[in-house]
């Protein structure tokens, strides 16, 4: 698969690396089942009010007061790119990334004046304190346990101090893990992962991310599952 490497927020050119077999696996699943996932979720977010307040808290956090230049977001798992266009129609300077080559594809066909980029939250190959903020909706889903720290340890080296991270994933009275072997009709190999709050407030803070807040919403429609969402940030003082 590939990474990318940035040196500057318009200089992003992709790199090879090594990828965990879950990756792989996460890749492949996701290339399978890209048209029918961006057709029928082209934006999720159009019928979710509380998803698009917490947006909307994201981006005021993002935006320093008297800042000369604002670094770029990124949103990560970007799928088919409604984040990232919420994002940019929000005024901040924004690229996707997602494991999925045909995913970012259609990111691109969908947005074409925004900047997708094929890449894995596992590896995040930029320099260090280059984001203004973290956007991974419903993408830490498919990471093992034992890779959250060194995803959380890689959002807090990239993000500048002070910057935001918003995540939203799937959660419960306790932690749980499925394996799906099919979807849209397609083979895949996918693992999901639900997590309580507390478990990854947790990792978040183990990595040097403080807990801003935390929203838990029940299911709603075919929903299965309550929605958790958790903003932190970067502490703004040097050498935490």
């Amino acid at each position: 698969m590939f990474v990318w490497r940035t040196h500057g927020p318009d200089s992003v050119r992709p790199v090879r690396a090594y990828s965990p077999d879950f990756v792989q696996s996460t890749q492949a699943s996701y290339d399978a089942i890209a048209e029918d996932y961006a057709a029928g979720f082209p934006d999720s977010l159009a019928g979710r009010p509380l998803e698009r307040a917490l947006l909307t808290a994201f981006v005021d956090l993002v935006r320093a007061p008297g800042a000369p230049v604002q670094p770029p977001v990124a949103d990560i798992g970007s799928g088919p790119g409604y984040v990232a266009a919420r994002l940019h129609e929000s005024g901040l300077p924004v690229f996707g990334v997602d494991v999925s080559p045909r995913m970012v594809a259609l990111a691109r066909q969908a947005h074409p004046g925004l900047r997708f980029h094929v890449g894995s939250m596992t590896a995040l190959d930029l320099p260090d304190e280059t984001l203004g903020g973290i956007v991974a909706l419903y993408s830490i889903i498919h990471v093992p346990d034992d890779h959250l720290p060194s995803v959380f340890a890689g959002f807090h080296r990239v993000l500048v101090p002070g910057a935001p991270v918003l995540l939203g994933f799937q959660s419960g009275t306790e932690d749980g893990r499925a394996h799906f072997t099919e979807r849209f009709g397609q083979e895949i190999s996918l693992d999901y992962y639900w997590r309580t709050p507390e478990t990854v407030a947790a990792h978040l803070t183990k990595a040097g991310l403080e807990l801003h807040s935390r929203v838990l919403r029940e299911p709603e429609g075919e929903e299965q599952r309550p929605r958790a969402f958790l903003l932190a940030r970067k502490p703004a003082s040097a050498g935490t």
